[in-house]
């Protein structure tokens, strides 16, 4: 059978290195002791529900692992589950939780991005559930400081509307990265290779939220581990290619004039602008190029169907070839 943390064959649910990092080396299962959200069971389900995500449409609700058994809490919650969203208007919606899984490893295993340790677990009616370990609890219950980039943009509802955190640039976020980590350039150079990873992935929501900084317990300031990638477009297809402008104008480039939509020249753009040196960013772009057969290997080991999965290769295939080197 295949590892529901990381693919690869194992006699278990979950291979001994993924317990290891999931887990602490526990043996636990792969199905929960309860039954999906439900109807007839939601109510109960709402006082472990920590926020909306994914479009303001998925549910995510906070587990205690109790021995070898994952349960839900109210507090001490080390994990976050996220079964399938209730928005049944979302094309292949029954696949969000492994989409997402997928995505994750794909960041992981293929292009080396440091991810919140996940993967899958499934109700006792056989639903299945995205599950990721919390990066921000500490082994003694305790949490390091976390804040997002819509916290550190004073940006919330009441000051910005309903869409605060699709209000601003991923510029804006390099810029804030610059002033409050003190190893900036690598952590700049990480975030932008997060924000191409979005792209060519086409997770449409990768918004102002879905990048927060971390203090250490030196006070030291850093770029979390990556979290909520998806490849949205596959369950909202007709969406913007990306949640954030890329910098002010950006839609006024000479490629997006031509061709409607970012290429090479705008993240070159963007890179500048986050001062990255232009030979780091172009090996950037570059990996993601030539990493095709890697990605596609990694969809086939997922357990997508396989219309699904032929939909993530052919979305895949576009991006990539708008960050391809632009000939002479």
């Amino acid at each position: 059978m295949k590892c529901l943390g990381c693919y690869t064959e194992t006699k278990d649910s979950y291979c001994l290195s993924c317990r290891r990092v999931l887990f602490d080396k526990v043996k636990v299962g792969s199905e929960l002791g309860f039954g999906a959200p439900a109807a007839n069971n939601l109510g109960a389900f709402q006082q472990y529900s920590k926020q909306l995500s994914i479009s303001g449409v998925q549910l995510k609700y906070s587990l205690h692992l109790e021995e070898k058994q994952l349960v839900l809490t109210e507090k001490a919650g080390q994990y976050l589950l996220k079964p399938i969203p209730p928005a049944r208007h979302l094309l292949h919606v029954e696949e969000v939780p492994e989409n997402e899984h997928l995505t994750m490893q794909i960041a992981k295993q293929v292009f080396k991005i440091d991810t919140a340790m996940n993967g899958l677990l499934f109700f006792n009616d056989k639903q299945p559930a995205y599950f990721t370990r919390r990066f921000d609890v500490k082994h003694d219950g305790t949490k390091y400081l976390q804040e997002d980039f819509a916290q550190l943009t004073n940006r919330t509802q009441y000051s910005h509307g309903e869409a605060f955190k699709y209000s601003g640039t991923y510029e804006e976020i390099g810029i804030l990265i610059r002033r409050y980590v003190a190893a900036a350039m690598p952590a700049l150079e990480k975030f932008f290779q997060l924000v191409v990873f979005n792209y060519v992935i086409s997770n449409g929501d990768a918004h102002l939220k879905n990048f927060s900084l971390i203090r250490d317990d030196n006070g030291e300031y850093s770029l979390t581990p990556a979290y909520d990638l998806i490849s949205t477009v596959i369950h909202t297809p007709h969406e913007a290619d990306t949640a954030l402008d890329l910098y002010p104008g950006d839609i006024d480039s000479d490629y997006y004039q031509t061709y409607g939509h970012y290429g090479r020249p705008d993240f070159m753009e963007l890179s500048r602008r986050l001062g990255i040196m232009e030979k780091r960013a172009e090996r950037i772009l570059d990996f993601f190029c030539t990493n095709e057969n890697n990605v596609f290997a990694l969809i086939e080991k997922s357990f997508l169907s396989e219309p699904v999965k032929k939909l993530y290769c052919v979305n895949f295939i576009d991006k990539i070839a708008r960050i391809q080197p632009i000939s002479a």
